[in-house]
């Protein structure tokens, strides 16, 4: 199992300890119906989407829950190289042998992590139509599958500025959450995806505000949503402008959510 799993390998780190703050907020933010899906996304690669991904679910899995992590890139995927299982069969395998053998059942590609209570249905092969797979009707109907099998289902999507995917899943899903990198996500790009998200009817419970360096204490309690900042010191006006989003997306879904 890679190093990259911090909450697995050091539980009482202090990155441990925020990965469990923005596993209770994303939990708080649907108080009127019980979370079931979520779809973790981001603009471009190399922004930790699925670093991200990796350690909230372990999160969720050492509060007893049974989480299944499907690894929805199925052109790069990389959980498997995370938990360490086998990079096949998968997600791709599942659908494709779904589609033409209506008695496939999800059970045989879903593997066990080291980590208790945490099972993951990795990326598989990289198939032709990997956009297509994910519209099919047998991805509804794994996703209603696996709600029955497990208590919660996060899902690690494309990013969504290079392919459709995450946006196609977030129609699908409970809530969605995106990654930014600190100095690297482009406003534009992240109203772009906001934008596409929400016009498709999907629900965006978060933005989490990722690389922030540790010499930064400007930005030491401003993790998720920008919650609270050091106001004696100036922020610039690409991370204010990143953050005054965050804030609008969390007051859109409390309007919503009222």
């Amino acid at each position: 199992m890679k190093r990259e799993l911090i909450t697995y390998q050091n539980p009482k780190s202090p990155i441990s300890e925020i990965f469990r703050t923005l596993r209770t907020n994303i939990q708080f933010m649907n108080t009127n119906k019980k979370m079931q899906t979520l779809l973790i996304t981001s603009t471009f690669p190399a922004e930790g989407k699925s670093w991200v991904t990796s350690n909230l679910a372990v999160t969720f899995a050492q509060t007893g829950k049974k989480v299944i992590l499907i690894d929805a890139d199925m052109r790069k995927g990389v959980q498997y190289k995370i938990f360490g299982v086998s990079p096949k069969p998968g997600l791709s395998n599942y659908l494709s042998d779904r589609i033409e053998k209506s008695d496939t059942n999800v059970v045989n590609y879903i593997q066990e992590t080291k980590v208790e209570n945490l099972h993951v249905l990795v990326a598989g092969n990289v198939p032709p139509n990997p956009s297509e797979l994910l519209v099919s009707p047998q991805m509804i109907e794994l996703i209603e599958t696996l709600k029955q099998l497990c208590d919660i289902v996060i899902i690690d999507g494309t990013p969504s500025e290079l392919v459709t995917d995450s946006v196609i899943l977030s129609r699908i899903v409970d809530s969605t959450v995106i990654i930014t990198a600190y100095k690297e996500t482009k406003k534009d790009n992240l109203e772009h995806i906001i934008k596409n998200i929400q016009n498709v009817g999907g629900k965006i419970a978060g933005i989490v505000y990722n690389k922030i360096p540790v010499s930064a204490k400007k930005f030491t309690e401003a993790y998720y949503y920008g919650s609270k900042l050091d106001s004696s010191k100036k922020k610039n006006k690409k991370e204010a402008e990143i953050l005054k989003m965050m804030n609008r997306v969390k007051e859109e879904d409390e309007e919503t959510n009222e």
